[in-house]
């Protein structure tokens, strides 16, 4: 097989992103015929199709889906060799360029400011980019996997391997759950369930379905913080983990939820190629010095 050239990952990158070959050329600044002709090209070279096309535009095949993940995981080596390089030898590490940083809601907003903060203040060249991504499917670990990020802040399974294939992992803290209600409320327990769309995994699942005092939720919302909205004014209770009732708004009270509460893992995944680059490792560094909120404790 003949390796693909840097620009024909760069073209299989915009096809996949703008799912259309005319979109991709004009953002390439080139022709369309000469993006087909690239695809094609890398079609006989992996010896697999990468895009079915037709009047929907241009979407990626399974083949095609791995073929961009690596793409864009190659183009980011690619990207941070100068620094790497440049930096090699020297008597302080320096460290430039854009950090690219998935998250879920949570601990985006709890946990990364004051990481960010450090980080930047010792590495000001350094960029980092943030994106929160919801925790369901593939969540933040799909996104390294994919390329889309250089390291996620995912939640793990207390046992197992990384939440996706290919990538590195540990962890940084675990939190319990706790029962949030309205404050006062005699009784919160017997209150309506409001739940959200992320609050299920391996690890609360089986400590749930032992819980014979949980009715079916009354209200089901796709963000945290409007679940913990609608408890704080009245609206029933809820089940959440620690990081997510941080900074809770007036009308709120948390209680614990027994000597065996569940609890849950977060901690990053990242690439074995990049988890060596001095980026993501400053961004390391930090994660593991960060002082942990009231209600967690390391891992």
């Amino acid at each position: 097989m003949t390796d693909l050239a840097p620009h024909e990952l760069r073209i299989l990158v915009a096809v996949e992103e703008e799912r259309s070959f005319t979109a991709a050329a004009a953002r390439l600044g080139t022709t369309q015929s000469a993006v087909s002709h690239a695809v094609r090209a890398c079609e006989r070279k992996l010896g697999a199709v990468l895009f079915d096309r037709g009047r929907h535009g241009a979407r990626l095949t399974d083949a095609g889906a791995r073929a961009v993940a690596y793409a864009r995981r190659i183009l980011r080596l690619m990207a941070a060799m100068g620094p790497e390089v440049r930096g090699a030898g020297a008597a302080a590490e320096e460290v430039t360029g854009t950090l690219r940083i998935v998250a879920f809601r949570s601990v985006a907003a709890h946990l990364l400011p004051p990481v960010l903060a450090r980080l930047t203040a010792r590495h000001p060249g350094l960029t980092p980019r943030v994106r929160i991504v919801r925790e369901l499917g593939r969540g933040t670990a799909g996104e390294v996997a994919d390329g889309r990020a250089d390291l996620g802040l995912a939640t793990l399974d207390a046992a197992g391997p990384p939440p996706a294939p290919g990538l590195v992992s540990a962890r940084l803290f675990e939190e319990t759950y706790a029962l949030a209600h309205p404050q006062g409320h005699p009784a919160p327990r017997g209150l309506p369930l409001v739940d959200w769309d992320e609050n299920c995994g391996s690890y609360t699942r089986d400590w749930w379905q032992r819980q014979d005092w949980i009715p079916p939720a009354t209200i089901d919302v796709e963000d945290d913080t409007v679940a913990v909205s609608l408890v704080s004014q009245g609206l029933g209770m809820a089940i959440m983990p620690r990081t997510t009732l941080l900074g809770a708004p007036p009308g709120l009270a948390v209680t614990d939820l027994g000597p065996r509460p569940p609890s849950r893992f977060v901690g990053y995944v990242t690439t074995p190629e990049l988890a060596g680059t001095a980026a993501v490792r400053a961004l390391i560094r930090e994660l593991r010095a960060a002082p942990l909120p009231d209600g967690l404790r390391a891992a």
